[in-house]
């Protein structure tokens, strides 16, 4: 097994904990993006990781994902988290790839937020939070949003292996 797929297989483990932590609390752990930023740069180093960029194409690539998504931290409609973990997916992904993987986590995001009010409307939930905010930031019936961005950068690794860019 070469060194790009054990660092590939590194990214998907460290994504799909990603997911399933922000599912099962709503929370990015500092010690997960930490180790995931590590990750990516040690990979980068190695010119190992998914997208085989070095470490000035894996930091300025998470420069900007940071940048990309605090303005929503500012307006206070996303976690820090979030941020924090779109910040390290650019590390991990690169440039290129990074807005590719935002629209489609944010499909994803808009696809589970319909279907979380549809929910709610069949069960009548509506009428009883009349006047109360409705869906609340950080609470269960928010949309896991760190975990639509993991989701995305897993597809798009496994797009990587199936049309041969990650040999």
């Amino acid at each position: 097994m070469t060194l790009h797929i054990l660092c590939c297989l590194l990214f998907s483990a460290w994504a799909i904990a990603l997911a399933v932590g922000d599912c099962r609390s709503r929370r990015v752990p500092n010690r997960l993006v930490l180790f995931g930023l590590g990750a990516a740069l040690g990979a980068a180093l190695l010119h190992a990781g998914p997208a085989r960029i070095d470490v000035s194409q894996s930091l300025r690539a998470c420069v900007v994902g940071c940048a990309m998504l605090m303005p929503f931290f500012l307006l206070g409609v996303m976690g820090a988290g979030d941020v924090k973990a779109f910040a390290v997916l650019g590390a991990w992904c690169g440039l290129p790839s990074l807005f590719g993987v935002w629209i489609a986590a944010n499909i994803a995001a808009g696809v589970h937020a319909v279907a979380l009010l549809i929910v709610w409307r069949k069960r009548n939930i509506g009428p009883r939070l009349h006047g109360m905010q409705f869906v609340s930031a950080g609470g269960m019936r928010s949309t896991p949003y760190a975990a639509c961005l993991a989701v995305s950068s897993l597809i798009w690794v496994i797009c990587q292996f199936w049309w041969g860019g990650a040999r």
